[in-house]
């Protein structure tokens, strides 16, 4: 099946509008669960997964969707997927329920446990990134303005983006071999994103993450020039028996 990149991006507005429903709404922005993982659940998470699961489905038949708030798929069902779509309905819940904006929607086409096609939408702010590999990275704002999406090369200086909820000892170590001279901190996948439009060169994360935490994100870093591996710098791959990422390293080039 052809997948038009285009869209995607209406399909993750889509979902974006449902989840600054519920955020702009006092009465139900507050109502948070806790997983069996102890991670929050917001009505928002629900009703992105929602729109998201119908739409994909409406559009794109057959293809099975991986979404974090429907995750229950065994293995034995999922090891014979070639093609299927990664979704974090609402990457950066915490930052939702801290009310800091840094949240996003993230929905990535895995291909051969490779992701090829990816859109990560900030509600907030409006603004979209999407890419896939035949047409390259782009960012949308508000008002629809489009700009194409490409890392940067500098050789010293370099601005390394880290987690505003998560950190580790081991982040400051691998930091410690590259030009890193400035750090900035950020919620949710939008760390790829400064990656990819060259705010930023470096991204490491010690963990732990999901598999729908990091898909799109990878599209759009590779998609712009940018290149994502294993701490040790093997492919990082999707599809896992568990779902549960070890370490990556983003970097520009």
């Amino acid at each position: 099946m052809q997948i038009d990149i285009n869209i995607l991006p209406a399909i993750a507005r889509e979902a974006g509008n449902a989840i600054m429903g519920i955020y702009n709404d006092p009465t139900r922005s507050g109502e948070v669960e806790n997983k069996a993982d102890d991670s929050p659940l917001t009505l928002a998470d629900k009703a992105s997964h929602e729109v998201i699961v119908a739409a994909l489905a409406k559009h794109f038949p057959g293809i099975p969707v991986l979404s974090e708030e429907g995750r229950n798929i065994p293995f034995e069902e999922r090891k014979n997927w070639h093609t299927y779509w990664c979704v974090d309905p609402l990457d950066g819940t915490k930052e939702f329920v801290k009310r800091n904006g840094e949240f996003t929607v993230n929905i990535a086409l895995i291909r051969d446990r490779t992701p090829v096609m990816g859109v990560i939408h900030v509600p907030v702010t409006g603004v979209t990134y999407y890419a896939d590999q035949a047409g390259g990275a782009w960012k949308t704002d508000a008002a629809g303005s489009a700009v194409r999406l490409q890392t940067s090369h500098a050789d010293a200086g370099w601005t390394a983006v880290g987690s505003r909820s998560h950190g580790s000892p081991e982040e400051a170590a691998v930091l410690a071999r590259y030009p890193v001279t400035n750090q900035v901190s950020v919620g949710s996948s939008i760390k790829f994103c400064f990656v990819a439009e060259g705010l930023a060169h470096i991204y490491f994360r010690q963990g732990p993450t999901m598999e729908w935490d990091t898909a799109a994100g990878q599209a759009i870093l590779e998609c712009s020039g940018g290149k994502m591996t294993t701490a040790s710098g093997e492919p990082f791959l999707y599809n896992k028996e568990s779902l549960l990422n070890g370490s990556f390293l983003c970097l520009c080039r």
